[in-house]
């Protein structure tokens, strides 16, 4: 494709293509040195370097291990000119090494830099929070004479690197985070969405004013909601401008081991789901070459993949969306509450499969965080407890805890002497023909989308006992569309009917990485738009606790249902003035028993305050040796000596009156 190509003018599903197949939206191609992005062309792979940019040798040896492990484009930050300059140097000794790999200059508050790096490397990015506008963290009233002046000097700050950018056959990512919007924009749009498009669509609207478009767009935050609504209201509001420009995705500070990975997954692969996205970056605080085989991962899953057919039936047309569901606004699809347990404005309820296990010892619960303890007689609960455990046919040998209920296939259930806590699950047949045997209180009934096109399911009245289970059909091609289809059926219908979203993945997906890539995507894809009561994932081939671990971690990075405390901590770079890795994991090992705590950890004021967003503690570098401790956006301490500041963060928690001892578990 080239610049001429045509625009999607029209998108059958208002951000994509399609709600109801796979197809990629179709984005112009953007030349960044040899490698084209966008396109036909395949879904780029992208990091950062995250050592000093005037270290010439350490930046190449660090993008030489990053190109090996299939790294595609490399990101080096130029904070000042000085180190603008030095990417010249990087640049020729990558080359007298044999690597040729593009180069992008970070830029955030040096435009004289950009203008330098945009004459040596083959892409810029620039944040259009920060790069010519002011962030203050101050409530502004700008009367629109006043925004109007502030956008006629940001255009004339802006213009030369346009120039540049033109001249030298640069391209441009203009990169909006969540957390760096400026006070201007903020004053007018707030922190929304909304406030992230407009942020960038100034930028981009000078550049299609001078004829330039060699540009790529990101929308960024460390909310994966947040991240989701922000991408999709970009690609409405560029495409009813005529434009199409390629997408670069990512959360922002996702973390670091499986909080990382889930939560990139859960935005990047909601978007790649409805076929948006050209080249991705997961910011992990890891080694930028440990991001590399988790961004393959996620984007291999669409390489080559087809589009499938249409559901048969769905709702009136693929323009409209049901009633009750706002792509851009978070709203929980509307079920009914039954027996307060399941539903309504209950959180999603886990289920846990342990049908293969020999249930002759309450040990086979620990994993479900049941942890027996035969001196007290008694079961201790974790955070992370599941609510159902699925027993099929089988029958354990011992008492179950008196808050986990049972699942049993229906045949089995019939036959139980004792029925309490325990309740059926049926195909869509046995629960019609079960009529007057059913529960009293729960009855969960397997369906699919291809279920809700039969004459069965049409007889199904209200029942204040339903809950569904969504399977996806073996012959799917598309299982989150399905899915997300058999919701928007519900709610066209106006059912209430609570739903537990099931996925099993099959032991070819070998890796605990593609697990959690994928179950992340595919019901973090339904859960971050408020659709799902429940979830429960099959994985033969790994464990219980990385099957329950990972079912929790999704519900958390989908802000559904909070477990643990979230870590918000950059993957650092050339600007980070600590050791992150080492300092996120202490900060993990003191305060990770802090349930619904958000802790931001940041390597420099550039991700400070801002970049946080709604981290409710923030421990950030402000120089060397020297931390800055936020409550919130709020500076509470400056300055504070590193070898003290985690216990000055922990006592700040203690002030606010959120600080819990860690309790030990005496079985």
């Amino acid at each position: 494709m080239t610049g001429e190509d045509e625009v999607n003018t029209v998108l059958a599903g208002r951000y994509c293509n399609s709600l109801l197949e796979y197809a990629r939206f179709r984005t112009r191609e953007v030349k960044i040195g040899d490698l084209p992005l966008g396109g036909d062309n395949p879904i780029r792979i992208q990091s950062m370097t995250t050592t000093n940019t005037m270290d010439t040798l350490a930046t190449v040896e660090q993008t030489i291990r990053m190109v090996d492990a299939g790294c595609e484009y490399v990101r080096i930050t130029a904070p000042s000119i000085k180190e603008a300059q030095n990417l010249e140097a990087i640049k020729k000794e990558l080359a007298r090494r044999g690597y040729r790999v593009p180069l992008i200059a970070d830029i955030h508050f040096t435009p004289n830099a950009a203008e330098i790096a945009a004459r040596i490397v083959e892409k810029v990015r620039v944040n259009p929070g920060n790069f010519a506008d002011k962030k203050r963290f101050e409530t502004i009233e700008y009367t629109p004479q006043a925004y109007q002046a502030e956008l006629e000097r940001i255009r004339k700050r802006f213009e030369p690197l346009v120039r540049i950018c033109k001249e030298y056959g640069t391209a441009m990512r203009i990169g909006t985070n969540h957390g760096s919007l400026s006070d201007r924009i903020m004053s007018w749009y707030g922190d929304t969405p909304r406030g992230m498009v407009e942020s960038a669509m100034e930028f981009i609207r000078i550049c299609a004013d001078m004829d330039y478009h060699e540009l790529v767009i990101s929308m960024k935050a460390s909310n994966p909601q947040v991240m989701v609504q922000a991408y999709r209201l970009l690609v409405e509001t560029m495409v009813a401008e005529g434009m199409n420009y390629p997408l670069h995705l990512g959360v922002t500070e996702a973390g670091d081991g499986e909080d990382g990975r889930i939560k990139s997954a859960v935005g990047i692969g909601t978007l790649l789901e409805d076929g948006l996205g050209d080249t991705i970056r997961v910011s992990l605080t890891e080694e930028p070459e440990l991001e590399i085989p988790v961004a393959r991962q996620l984007a291999e899953r669409y390489t080559g993949r087809k589009i499938g057919a249409a559901p048969r039936s769905f709702i009136a047309g693929d323009l409209s969306f049901p009633a009750g569901f706002d792509p851009y606004q978070y709203n929980k699809r509307a079920s009914a509450e039954l027996n307060t347990f399941i539903g309504g404005a209950q959180v999603p309820r886990v289920v846990l499969d342990i049908s293969a296990d020999h249930l002759k010892s309450p040990a086979v619960l620990d994993a479900a965080g049941y942890r027996y303890s035969p001196l007290l007689d008694k079961y201790h609960m974790g955070e992370q407890s599941v609510d159902f455990a699925y027993l099929g046919s089988r029958l354990p040998s011992f008492t179950m805890p008196g808050n986990l209920k049972q699942l049993y296939d229906y045949p089995t259930w019939l036959k139980l002497a004792d029925k309490r806590n325990c309740h059926p699950l049926y195909t869509l047949k046995e629960y019609t023909a079960a009529g007057s045997q059913r529960d009293v209180t729960l009855n969960l009934v397997r369906v699919t989308l291809q279920d809700s096109d039969t004459e069965i399911f049409g007889e199904l009245r209200a029942d204040p006992t339903l809950v569904f289970v969504l399977e996806v059909a073996e012959s799917a091609r598309h299982g989150m569309a399905e899915q997300r289809a058999f919701f928007f059926k519900l709610m066209e219908a106006g059912l209430d009917i609570p739903v537990i979203i099931r996925r099993s993945y099959s032991p070819e997906d070998d890796s605990l990485s593609r697990f959690q890539l994928y179950a992340a995507t595919d019901a973090g894809a339904l859960l971050v738009d408020g659709l799902g009561d429940g979830l429960w994932l099959d994985a033969p081939g790994f464990s219980r606790e990385e099957i329950v671990s990972t079912a929790f971690g999704i519900l958390q990075a989908t802000r559904s249902r909070i477990s643990r405390t979230e870590y918000i901590s950059c993957p650092s770079c050339g600007r980070t003035l600590f050791d992150l890795q080492e300092t996120t994991q202490l900060i993990r090992s003191r305060t990770s028993h802090l349930k619904g705590i958000k802790i931001g950890i940041m390597g420099c004021i550039v991700n400070g305050p801002g970049e946080m967003a709604d981290a409710d503690y923030g421990y950030v570098g402000t120089g060397p040796g020297k931390i800055t401790l936020y409550r919130g956006k709020e500076v509470v301490r400056r300055n504070v000596n590193t070898e003290d500041a985690v216990d000055e963060l922990i006592e700040l928690i203690r002030e606010d009156g959120n600080w819990i001892e860690v309790q030990e578990n005496k079985m």
